[in-house]
């Protein structure tokens, strides 16, 4: 007789307090953190508010649509539904849920900045030896930048590469702004369907009519 882990999806537990301890320490997502904390923010326009809710910090939304559009996922609602769902995304988004009006605003808002961010982040992987961040590949020769007689050399190599960076991830940019232009987030349900009764009766209704169908298949064959 077969023996299952039993399971509960009903069960409440916690996250850990330290959303690290759910990531492998190799995760693309320490690094993004890590190197937008080297970022300038200057450049980032912030409304400003005399009152109401408060504003999502510029350097959280930043990584977080670099840790997206690097890892393939471009439409702001799934962004959106990926800080809940997944755990990478969640850490780089500190648990917190920006909808996706809000992303794509600030994408919109900050475009010419997060453009030079994210080429900053590229800039800093190819120094630290990564040859691709996510799905987007980064030159990866290594030019010694103490031996004088490389400098000019490495100048030339650097120009070059923000240039293709500059291009490529102006590329990425015009993807998620396509993404948001054409999506409807198939991961969403219904509305009909979104509360757990409703679903649950749906179901019940659903399952009688195929019940029904079977039998009424099973007496004409007679």
């Amino acid at each position: 007789m077969s023996s299952f882990i039993p399971f509960d999806r009903s069960q409440p537990y916690l996250l850990p307090p330290d959303l690290k301890s759910w990531l492998p320490a190799d995760d693309m997502a320490h690094f993004i953190v890590a190197a937008v904390e080297r970022v300038p923010m200057s450049a980032f326009c912030v409304p400003v508010r005399t009152g109401g809710k408060a504003q999502y910090h510029p350097r959280l939304m930043l990584a977080l649509l670099i840790f997206s559009y690097a890892n393939g996922l471009f439409s702001s609602r799934r962004i959106e539904r990926a800080t809940y769902r997944d755990i990478g995304v969640r850490f780089v988004a500190a648990n917190l849920h920006p909808d996706h009006d809000t992303i794509a605003t600030f994408r919109r808002t900050n475009r010419d900045a997060i453009e030079a961010a994210f080429a900053q982040v590229l800039l800093l992987a190819r120094e630290a030896g990564l040859l691709r961040l996510g799905v987007v590949s980064i030159d990866g020769t290594k030019i010694d930048a103490d031996a004088s007689k490389y400098r000019s050399l490495r100048y030339d190599r650097i120009r070059a590469l923000r240039e293709q960076l500059a291009v490529d991830i102006a590329k990425l940019m015009d993807q998620a702004e396509h993404a948001d232009a054409i999506d409807s987030d198939l991961q969403a349900l219904p509305e009909a369907l979104a509360r757990r009764e409703t679903l649950k009766a749906k179901l019940d209704e659903a399952c009688a009519r195929l019940e029904a169908d079977a039998k009424a298949q099973a007496e004409a064959a007679r």
